[in-house]
């Protein structure tokens, strides 16, 4: 089969327990649009040399850059060595790096030259002769959303992406990154674009979080374990907090970031993913239509309120402004080069949400994302209830007896069980103490990168951890309501001090339903 795969012994010196059968890819191609962007830099490139190094890409793999630069394959092939050895995960090593080399080859031109596609189609037939590639070939578009329709249609006037793709033939799929869309029907236009081209099945889309194997685990952690699903429900939860906080500022992202947000960066795709592993039910299985079933359902039963007065009390949105972090004098916000200073664009957003659903009715869950906060993380935490009966004393501002299970994503990667213990001593004093898991503590072998594994997948055609397009429109169908209302107001976001947490209308989201933020 063109697609077809192997499997690799396990390794004997490994820990036995380990009954994994590594897939390695087939024989193809992946051509890689924006290959001088910074995601291909320090991400993708690195990810597809550090499969190499673990010898989970086929000796005929083979990496086609298609950028602007009027390079030869060998400064190509000198650009990916300098990115590799930057930023890759892995030793570098000479051998790999050989077989890894022969496979490189750049196009040039830009993302409308019809000549460019031309000369893609020359590169490609090359590389199935002399690479043994069989015409597999994932065209990866790391590129502005705006250029996909353009790419997509050079693609198919030039004969290489196929959308009646026959079982027995070379198969034709393409990876498209976030955002998806700005909106609702944005989305649905994009999606449009995509598919005129590429059957729904060869389309891959990247949310990086799901890669992530702090993310996979939270399905292993909740189906794997017979201890937590029958708490896991409104029944003995109280609220379920999801949080990505930054520590940075925009960097350089102004012309990505202004119109934007946080909301539609962050919120939509990764912390509403983190939401539907969070509270879906049990799949019949991992198969892609399995998982992503559940999800969907997840996201189609999440509420938001309809009334401006409703979403004003569940949302709470803000910029960050200049000030000391870390001991460092930081720029604001509406400060940051390239930046229109008029800005309404929020760098923190918080939104309150329901799930309509028996086992989730009435739990609120809160998202809250930004930059500039306290520290880095990424956790999930779910938050009991309080014993109905108390028999132990309790002061004033106490949380005691708030039993928390905080699943922690990064960068300190595991996960930690909040309970009461009593303190030793003749008194009957109890105090809150923590369990916890660490992934780095528990396991020898280091987590990869959240892309080495969504890679691998695209060219193994394994789809349970890309999103499909109900998932996006879902999403969306419940972020576009809160930036409706929030683009009503014609006012800027509440200004905060970096290195805090956030403006004061989100810790008084939380007040008004007696609750208050985690502070990681």
């Amino acid at each position: 089969m063109a697609g077809e795969s192997r499997t690799v012994p396990r390794n004997p010196l490994r820990d036995p327990r380990d009954r994994r059968l590594t897939r390695i890819a087939g024989p193809s191609a992946l051509v890689l649009f924006g290959v001088t962007g910074d995601l291909a830099k320090k991400k993708l490139l690195p990810a597809m040399y550090d499969l190499a190094q673990r010898g989970l890409l086929p000796p005929a793999f083979s990496l086609v850059g298609f950028g602007r630069r009027d390079w030869s394959d060998e400064e190509f092939a000198d650009y990916v060595r300098a990115a590799v050895e930057a930023s890759s995960r892995t030793t570098f090593d000479e051998t790999v790096w050989d077989q890894f080399r022969g496979g490189l080859r750049f196009v040039s031109g830009a993302f409308d030259d019809e000549a460019a596609y031309v000369r893609l189609d020359e590169v490609l037939a090359e590389l199935e002769t002399s690479r043994g590639t069989r015409g597999n070939t994932a065209f990866y578009l790391s590129i502005p959303p705006d250029w996909f329709e353009a790419v997509s249609r050079h693609l198919a006037d030039q004969g290489l992406a196929d959308r009646s793709q026959p079982a027995d033939g070379p198969w034709r799929r393409v990876v498209i990154e976030k955002p998806f869309g700005h909106d609702l029907a944005s989305a649905q236009e994009l999606n449009a674009v995509i598919e005129r081209v590429f059957p729904s099945d060869a389309v891959f889309r990247i949310d990086h979080y799901l890669g992530k194997e702090t993310v996979q685990n939270i399905l292993a952690f909740r189906f794997a374990n017979r201890m937590f699903e029958p708490l896991w429900n409104a029944e003995h939860v109280d609220h379920v907090q999801i949080t990505m906080a930054e520590d940075i500022g925009i960097g350089g992202r102004a012309s990505y970031y202004d119109g934007v947000g946080a909301a539609r960066d962050v919120i939509q795709n990764h912390l509403l993913q983190l939401l539907a592993f969070t509270a879906m039910e049990e799949p019949i299985s991992f198969d892609a239509d399995h998982l992503r079933t559940e999800k969907e359902k997840v996201l189609e039963a999440v509420t938001v309120p309809d009334t401006p007065e409703g979403l004003a009390a569940a949302s709470a949105r803000g910029q960050y402004t200049s000030g000391w972090q870390g001991g460092e004098r930081v720029t604001g916000f509406l400060d940051e080069e390239g930046f229109n200073p008029a800005s309404v664009t929020e760098t923190y957003a918080a939104l309150k949400v329901g799930i309509r659903t028996r086992r989730w009715q009435g739990v609120p869950f809160y998202l809250r994302a930004g930059k500039r906060l306290g520290r880095r993380v990424t956790e999930i935490a779910v938050v009991f209830k309080k014993p109905p009966h108390l028999l132990f004393p309790v002061h004033d501002g106490d949380e005691f007896g708030q039993n928390v299970i905080v699943i922690r994503v990064q960068p300190d990667e595991g996960v930690t069980i909040r309970f009461a213990s009593k303190v030793p001593g003749t008194q009957t004093e109890i105090r809150d103490v923590t369990m916890d898991f660490g992934y780095g503590h528990a396991f020898t072998e280091d987590s990869p990168e959240a892309y080495e594994r969504l890679i691998l997948d695209v060219l193994l055609g394994e789809p349970p951890l890309f999103p499909r397009q109900a998932e996006v429109e879902l999403s969306w169908r419940i972020v576009d309501p809160f930036e409706e209302h929030w683009a009503s107001l014609g006012t800027q976001p509440e200004p905060y001090a970096p290195g805090t947490w956030g403006p004061p209308s989100a810790d008084a989201l939380m007040a008004r339903d007696g609750r208050s933020w985690r502070r990681p």
